[in-house]
């Protein structure tokens, strides 16, 4: 009866385990839906609220590391001054890994459609993300 009981548990334990890191796929899932929509709007300020408010927060590109919240914002501001420059947005993830309870990373494609004057951007990216006060926020983005 022993053994039963100690088997129920770990099957129960391991369901609830696959089950809370399908749920914690899906926010991220839904945060880079939110990321593309707002960059898709022409909102930058909107693209920016998956990301961590702080000083701590990296962004590394192929100009090298921003650190800091409303540094990255200007950055991004900077070399998307317009609509037009943004371009349409779209993520392709290749892979979502659970590193602890309150990190996850994932690894994906950008693409970029612009106008044919200014050319499509693509590119990788890996971001960090914590759960910080029980929401996700990514707290280091490195986009090529």
């Amino acid at each position: 009866m022993k053994k039963i009981i100690l088997l129920f548990s770990l099957t129960l334990l391991s369901t609830q385990i696959i089950f809370s890191q399908n749920n914690d796929f899906n926010k991220i899932k839904e945060l880079m839906t939110t990321q593309s929509e707002a960059w898709n709007r022409g909102d930058i300020d909107g693209f920016m609220t998956t990301y961590w408010k702080s000083e701590k927060l990296q962004f590394i590109g192929s100009k090298g590391i921003t650190y800091g919240w409303k540094n990255t914002l200007d950055r991004y501001k900077k070399s998307y001054p317009s609509k037009e420059t943004m371009g349409f947005l779209t993520f392709d993830i290749i892979n979502l890994d659970k590193r602890s309870r309150k990190v996850i990373s994932v690894v994906g494609k950008w693409h970029l459609k612009r106008d044919a004057d200014l050319g499509n951007l693509k590119g990788h990216f890996l971001l960090i993300l914590k759960k910080i006060k029980g929401k996700w926020l990514i707290v280091a983005d490195h986009s090529s």
